[in-house]
């Protein structure tokens, strides 16, 4: 996949803004009274190890939109992987025939025209990577062997996996808004067994970013894939009880994401939700602030408008573990009475803004207890908060590892888990679209 200059990439979201046009157009010829399209070209390169040979290369470049038109208080969606006239025309007459046997409903439309973004920082999301197939494996073949020579314990890779993508979206709607977004995402992932006279276990680890040259060496990745997966193998069983919980910074990550479900503006407006009508109430810990920094740079998380056009700014939605504001898009916001916070479509680069303190010194603080590092099952309640999910990790005497545990029921609910949380580390994951550190919960029952 080679560099697209700037003058390329002008043109090429040029370009699909004109596609973006004919689509508005045509929704209105079609009788629509206000319409709104996405529109996305993605183009990527991906290749598979195992064992050291090569399983998989898969290239993809498609373009294709979605539509949503609005026959006065009704609405209809349409979606294809197509982008010629004879789609355009096929879609916007689908959504036109699903609004037109819809109920009216007043607070749908598009986003209030005074709020949509007019101008946004450049936010530094496109950095192309000029790396072909044979790049991606060379790099994929010494990520595992790295991996594989970790330890002599290390019996298996699952996959190794490297890959680059490069994608152009443009959104645009019939109030004039026409917004252009080209984003890079490139990452590299490992998957090893480790195998002991107790049984086997397995580990991973990753590495992501828009620019190509902040993506972690990748026999540094191999190698931490490994070192966890043998961190787990000569798991011993506990005493069922409850006992303090030290989320690792992915799992903190979850925890978080949970909690803005619940405030979400579909959870509130359903009733769906354990923090019903709860502004101004404690959510958290007195010292946490929830913040949304939606123009870091180079972030994931980063944008300059939500998927409705409307700007998008820095606020805290918990303010030193206060709920100072839902996440609202437009119509949720109507259906509240509120008005919209630029979230439609989520949150953008949540980051968890605290005191942290090292690692170390929250499991000295833990003294015993247990350091989550990978959850399963889905059972988390969002309409009473109830948290109950399988567990893996390390158990923690005297502030210090002692054993790897699994095959573990970790429960709680969310309002006592996040009032609960007594510490955050300092060891914080900025791979995703929340920034989060090692979590602390005060107790939680741990159950085998």
């Amino acid at each position: 996949m080679g560099k697209v200059s700037a003058k390329g990439l002008a043109e090429r979201e040029a370009a699909l803004a004109d596609i973006a046009g004919d689509i508005l157009q045509e929704a209105r010829k079609a009788g629509a009274s206000a319409a709104e399209t996405s529109i996305t070209e993605d183009e990527g390169l991906s290749v598979g190890v195992r064992q050291q040979a090569l399983e998989t290369v898969e290239f993809n470049r498609d373009v294709g939109f979605a539509i949503t038109v609005y026959d006065g208080a009704r609405k209809g969606s349409a979606s294809t992987s197509e982008a010629s006239g004879e789609a355009i025309r096929a879609t916007v007459g689908a959504a036109m025939d699903i609004a037109r046997h819809t109920q009216e409903d007043p607070c749908n439309g598009l986003a209030d025209a005074d709020r949509l973004a007019t101008a946004w920082p450049p936010l530094d999301l496109h950095h192309p990577w000029d790396v072909d197939a044979d790049a991606l494996q060379e790099l994929a073949l010494g990520m595992e062997a790295a991996a594989l020579g970790f330890d002599a314990r290390i019996v298996n890779s699952e996959g190794v996996r490297t890959s680059s993508q490069n994608s152009c979206q443009v959104y645009a709607n019939s109030l004039g808004f026409v917004g252009a977004v080209s984003a890079t995402r490139h990452g590299a992932s490992c998957s090893v067994i480790a195998e002991d006279s107790a049984g086997m276990e397995r580990d991973y680890w990753y590495t992501v970013a828009r620019d190509p040259a902040e993506l972690d060496d990748h026999a540094e990745v191999g190698e931490e894939a490994a070192r966890r997966a043998v961190q787990r193998l000569g798991k011993r069983p506990i005493k069922t009880g409850n006992w303090p919980v030290l989320f690792n910074p992915r799992m903190a990550a979850g925890l978080v994401s949970h909690l803005f479900g619940a405030i979400s503006g579909g959870a509130q407006y359903r009733r769906a939700s354990y923090l019903l009508d709860a502004l101004g109430r404690a959510v958290a810990a007195p010292f946490i602030t929830l913040a949304e920094q939606p123009h870091l740079q180079k972030a994931l998380g980063s944008a300059g408008f939500d998927g409705e056009g409307v700007a998008t700014s820095a606020k805290a939605f918990v303010e030193r573990g206060r709920l100072e504001s839902y996440v609202l898009g437009s119509y949720s916001a109507r259906r509240l009475g509120l008005a919209t916070t630029g979230n439609a479509g989520g949150v953008f680069n949540l980051v968890v803004e605290c005191d942290k303190s090292p690692l170390e010194a929250l499991m000295a603080e833990m003294g015993t207890g247990l350091v989550v590092t990978e959850l399963m099952g889905q059972g988390v309640n969002l309409v009473t908060g109830d948290y109950s999910r399988g567990a893996a990790g390390i158990w923690v005497e005297g502030g210090e590892p002692a054993f790897p545990v699994s095959e573990i029921t970790i429960a709680s609910n969310l309002n006592d888990m996040l009032l609960g949380v007594v510490g955050v580390g300092d060891d914080v994951d900025r791979r995703g679209n929340v920034h989060a550190g090692s979590m602390l919960i005060r107790e939680m029952t741990v159950a085998t």
